[in-house]
């Protein structure tokens, strides 16, 4: 049983560096985009802000996390089953260049094995879990409200401002927008990582709680999704930063902006969110801004319906996995 603890750790890990690569484009959409940055320069800067967050963020993500399907269901083949599932879906929707949100992915497959191996819903917390099914919707609603009111305050304050001017100033603050976003991106996405691994280790008595988990675990969870970042995920980039709107670095600004402080707010309060539906949401309402029709609805929908399918699909091919598993062990 000890080696299966590792390959589950191992798979963990190699799950949160293609979060990082497949998330990429939700950091650096924006700010590359608005030609701010150059991709390299931009992954370089997010990969570094999601390291940062090591040194900011409680571990309130990954207790939720690590709570989604109840103790006595958690074995180390049902955390297995759910990161086979989570890394095929998170693989093939970017090679599709969709960007699908990786969070529910691993929480849809975590709670798709929990279901399968206990044989019923009632395997899953549903304290912890409603949250995160509310949020699919509550997040980008946020990110799209909060981006909508700092575009239309920030276009107040600016309306005299020689336009050529606002830019300069505005492609210097999305720097500042985009590396708290990122951080905002780490703080998420890595801590549903170690919320997983320490579900593993719990199920396997190495630990007693989160509040047992060794230190290595958030060090190598923030440093791989750092190295996911730093490979980048270009099909997506292309998509988020260029078919639902077209941005300018002042609309980059309030969309990184209204992101980071979604994503600052729902780590508090211990809701991991989609980083994907989080900007998806922001880069809408700045879109809005300037009328309805400068969001193109049809791409849209289309990540919408991706966002839907995410964690029935995740379940499903962890239910199944689980049954290959078990049958094989």
């Amino acid at each position: 049983m000890e080696n299966l603890l590792i390959i589950v750790i191992v798979l963990a890990l190699i799950f949160d560096f293609i979060n990082g690569f497949h998330d990429a484009a939700n950091s650096i959409a924006t700010v590359v985009s608005t030609q701010v940055l150059s991709p390299t320069a931009a992954v370089v800067w997010a990969a570094l802000f999601n390291f940062i967050a090591y040194w900011i963020f409680e571990l309130k993500v990954a207790d939720t996390v690590a709570k989604t399907v109840r103790p006595e269901n958690i074995t180390l083949t049902v955390v297995l089953a759910g990161l086979i599932a989570a890394i095929i879906w998170n693989l093939l929707t970017w090679w599709w260049g969709i960007p699908s949100s990786s969070s529910h992915t691993l929480i849809g497959g975590f709670a798709g094995a929990g279901i399968a191996h206990a044989g019923g819903f009632d395997a899953i917390q549903y304290d912890k879990v409603m949250p995160t099914v509310y949020f699919i919707v509550l997040a980008p609603v946020l990110g799209m409200l909060m981006s909508y009111i700092i575009s239309v305050i920030t276009l107040h304050i600016c309306r005299r401002a020689n336009p050529s001017r606002v830019d300069r100033i505005f492609r210097r603050l999305q720097l500042v927008s985009s590396a708290a976003y990122s951080l905002g991106h780490g703080g998420n996405d890595a801590q549903k990582v170690m919320g997983i691994i320490a579900a593993a280790m719990m199920s396997h008595g190495v630990i007693g709680g989160m509040h047992d988990l060794p230190g290595w675990v958030p060090l190598a969870c923030y440093s791989a999704i750092a190295a996911g970042t730093m490979i980048g995920g270009w099909k997506i980039v292309k998509t988020m930063g260029q078919k639902v709107t077209k941005l300018t670095p002042f609309e980059g600004f309030s969309a990184e902006t209204a992101g980071a402080l979604t994503l600052f707010g729902t780590q508090h309060f211990k809701i991991p969110v989609s980083t994907t539906h989080t900007i998806t949401g922001s880069i809408v309402g700045v879109g809005l801004t300037k009328r309805i029709s400068a969001v193109r609805w049809g791409v849209t929908l289309q990540l919408v319906w991706a966002w839907i399918l995410t964690i029935p699909v995740s379940a499903a091919l962890a239910g199944f996995f689980l049954y290959v598993l078990e049958a094989a062990m």
